[in-house]
């Protein structure tokens, strides 16, 4: 999917710990699965010197957040670490997060529009949380939303179909 060119950019949505591995907090069924492809596209993402962002949920150990979700991705520790197998290379950007979006109260607006980033490529989870959250956002803000289907996953099949489908229909996003 990803080739070369400056006004894309792959985003990468909570894939941490909490999420995705065996004892995370908040452990979504289908996440670990969609690593290998994940790690496909930041290789070609990569190589072809496309801007790879990391939106992160980092929350406070008394985040008002885990009055409605159990505690997750407390920052400092490791549910709230990227998975190894994707982490972080050294000049790549990591934006924290509070809540769903990636955009709500980060610096992700300012940060595209400061690398002249006009499309953004969704990988990550949850589908039909915080994958949908910032795709809105993005949408709302003007941004082309391309969503990489088996590099998102949802908290069920049926969630992560229907997160998919609304993309599409009322966001103009490309699923492919």
């Amino acid at each position: 999917m990803i080739s070369g060119g400056n006004k894309s950019a792959l985003l990468i949505i909570d894939m941490l710990n909490d999420f995705v591995k065996e004892g995370g907090a908040l452990v979504v069924p289908a996440a670990a699965g969609i690593i290998p492809h994940i790690e496909v596209e930041l290789k070609k993402a990569r190589e072809a010197k496309i801007p790879v962002i990391y939106v992160d949920d980092s929350h406070s150990s008394d985040d008002t957040e885990f009055e409605s979700w159990p505690r997750h991705a407390v920052e400092g520790t490791w549910g709230a670490e990227v998975v190894k197998e994707l982490a972080p290379f050294e000049g790549e950007h990591v934006v924290s997060k509070r809540r769903y979006s990636g955009f709500f109260g980060t610096r992700l607006d300012s940060l595209l529009r400061e690398l002249g980033v006009k499309i953004i490529i969704l990988t990550g989870t949850a589908t039909n949380i915080c994958v949908y959250s910032t795709a809105l956002d993005a949408f709302m803000r003007g941004y082309e939303v391309i969503v990489i289907r088996n590099c998102v996953a949802g908290l069920t099949k049926e969630d992560h179909d229907t997160a998919l489908r609304w993309m599409k229909e009322f966001l103009g996003a490309k699923i492919i």
